[in-house]
């Protein structure tokens, strides 16, 4: 195609690109992480939501025990679980190694370590209302085993990949620091 001033000149109708500059693979990998972290974060504060909310009403009577079942002790230490997600939040502007290092750390203390102690603190409810069909506490009419358990399988998966795709930010940055070191 020619230009108003005459023929295009050579090499300027886009097969030149081999020469150009690209991204390098960890900055593009830091973003995809970055992104996923961040939507892992806040289905987790989601989640935290919740369970927080379950422990408000039941702790302040705002509706009856029939409607909404006392808290477990697992869910009162799982309240401690905003704190990973806060220091995960402040760590991805500026790429804070840090604050991602204290995120894994305190999601494996404050997230991972409630949920199981929650799996295994309900599991005689679940296997007497597995058993024989019983159940005492409710949450809006449903048993309130089983919706705990629901949240502790979506917040074990949750919390899995969030230390897991934090661990592979942290490889992909120190990636770029151990780069900028050799130069």
């Amino acid at each position: 195609m020619a230009s108003r001033s005459g023929p295009r000149a050579t090499g300027t109708d886009g097969s030149d690109f081999q020469h150009r500059e690209r991204v390098a693979s960890h900055y593009q990998m830091s973003v995809a992480l970055k992104s996923e972290i961040k939507m892992l974060n806040i289905a987790h504060a989601v989640v935290w939501l919740l369970v927080a909310a379950q422990v408000v009403v039941s702790q302040l009577n705002l509706v009856s025990h029939k409607v909404v079942a006392a808290p477990y002790q697992w869910e009162y230490l799982y309240l401690l679980s905003i704190i990973p997600t806060v220091f995960s939040f402040m760590a991805l502007p500026k790429n804070n190694i840090s604050y991602l290092v204290i995120s894994m750390i305190s999601a494996g203390l404050f997230c991972v370590a409630p949920i199981l102690y929650g799996g295994m603190e309900m599991f005689p409810v679940a296997q007497q209302l597995y058993r024989h069909g019983k159940a005492y506490r409710f949450i809006f009419g449903f048993s309130a085993v089983s919706i705990m358990y629901l949240a502790l399988i979506i917040s074990l998966q949750v919390n899995g990949w969030q230390i897991y795709y934090s661990k592979k930010l942290l490889d992909a940055w120190f990636t770029s620091t151990q780069d900028k070191k050799k130069k």
